[in-house]
């Protein structure tokens, strides 16, 4: 029996993976649940899986909470707090980090030097202090299994081989709502017609950045860290079926690929179940009916995001803190109607011309960068010179 704490309980990884919960009861007990601002979603999963401890965004929600739920034995908390109380709860086997943004950093190293094994589906932690959370894994001895679909495929592409082989890992990238749109069209785009992503159904976040593919630029800086291969040796392909997941090119010609249908539960059960598989139930892939398969290379003008991730890669350092949260800032002001779409790689590119990144940082280095670039990247918005 694998004892799980699940971080953003209440979002679309999560949710998949209390699904998958309940469908193996006999595998799976959850201690501690930490969700945002959806109260109705988090009674409901305390009620079904009566963990420990279940953390919700801030004071007022776990009032309501502790109301709600007065005769139920669940220990409420809120905040930072409760989700470093989540990711260390001493009976967690495994922490499933699944929150959004930056906020997800500090609980993932918390997890870790709690010595909980991990399964990562929050990016921001690779991408901020990839060098810090990956000497961290090792240092503690625990195992860091990646959740993200392409990092999932990479992972399992990797399996029986030697990481030294890799010749190049290619990332694939459905190209998201504006794959064909003309440029012209772009600029009045809206956020409802960013949401509509082809393919997957995820946050409100993650699907701006897909729009934009500063997800997979996010991406590109996960998988440096994740399997220790240069930004030179990392590509990003168009796939917009999303069948194939991502593929390892070796030194032989040899290449090597992950298929399914786009399904965020296959890459969640894996890393739940690793070594094993589960028995999952989901559809299989008629590569009959799934049409032809096609790839194509990025189009950097319309998807400059992607260029913004490789040059804070390359910078490294601070450099990578800075981009995310430039985006995180771009991400939300879009959302608000206060940027349009195609200003967003504009704010995060100004934003980075104005950090000089610090090489040997830390932590508080990090945290600092961070804070420095949400705050430059509101005034640039604010001064409207983009």
């Amino acid at each position: 029996m694998k004892k799980l704490s699940i971080l953003g309980s209440t979002g679309s990884i999560g949710v998949n993976t209390l699904e998958i919960v309940a469908r193996h009861p006999e595998k799976f007990q959850v201690v501690a649940l930490a969700g945002g601002k959806n109260l109705p979603k988090m009674e409901e999963q305390i009620f079904r899986f009566r963990p420990d401890l279940a953390s919700v965004m801030d004071e007022e929600l776990a009032r309501h909470l502790r109301q709600n739920l007065s005769s139920h034995p669940t220990r409420i908390l809120s905040g930072m707090d409760g989700l470093m109380a989540a990711a260390t709860h001493p009976e967690a086997d495994m922490v499933v980090s699944a929150l959004v943004g930056s906020i997800g950093l500090l609980p993932t190293l918390a997890a870790v030097k709690a010595g909980k094994n991990l399964a990562l589906a929050n990016k921001e932690p690779l991408v901020m202090a990839g060098e810090i959370l990956v000497r961290e894994v090792r240092d503690h001895g625990v195992t860091l299994l990646p959740v993200d679909s392409e990092h999932s495929a990479i992972f399992q592409a990797l399996a029986g081989h030697r990481k030294e082989e890799i010749k190049r890992i290619i990332l694939t990238a459905s190209g998201g709502p504006f794959l064909k749109t003309p440029l012209e069209e772009m600029k009045g785009v809206t956020p409802e017609q960013a949401l509509k992503h082809p393919q997957w159904r995820m946050g409100k976040k993650i699907t701006i950045d897909s729009a934009s593919l500063m997800n997979k630029g996010l991406e590109v800086i996960e998988a440096r860290w994740l399997f220790g291969v240069p930004s030179s040796r990392i590509e990003v392909h168009i796939h917009p079926q999303s069948i194939v997941h991502s593929m390892i090119e070796y030194i032989d010609g040899s290449m090597i690929a992950q298929l399914a249908l786009p399904d965020m539960r296959g890459p969640i059960g894996y890393a739940l179940s690793y070594p094993q598989r589960l028995d999952l139930q989901l559809p299989s892939l008629n590569l009959f009916e799934a049409g032809p398969l096609s790839f194509s290379p990025v189009d950097e003008k319309r998807f400059p995001a992607l260029g913004l991730a490789y040059q804070a890669l390359e910078a490294g350092g601070t450099m990578p803190a800075v981009l995310n949260a430039a985006n995180e800032v771009a991400v939300e002001a879009f959302l608000q109607g206060r940027l349009s779409f195609l200003k967003i790689p504009g704010l995060i590119r100004q934003t980075m011309e104005q950090h000089r990144p610090r090489q040997q940082n830390s932590l508080e280095d990090i945290l600092r960068a961070h804070a420095w670039a949400q705050e430059e990247a509101q005034q640039i918005i604010h001064r409207g010179k983009l």
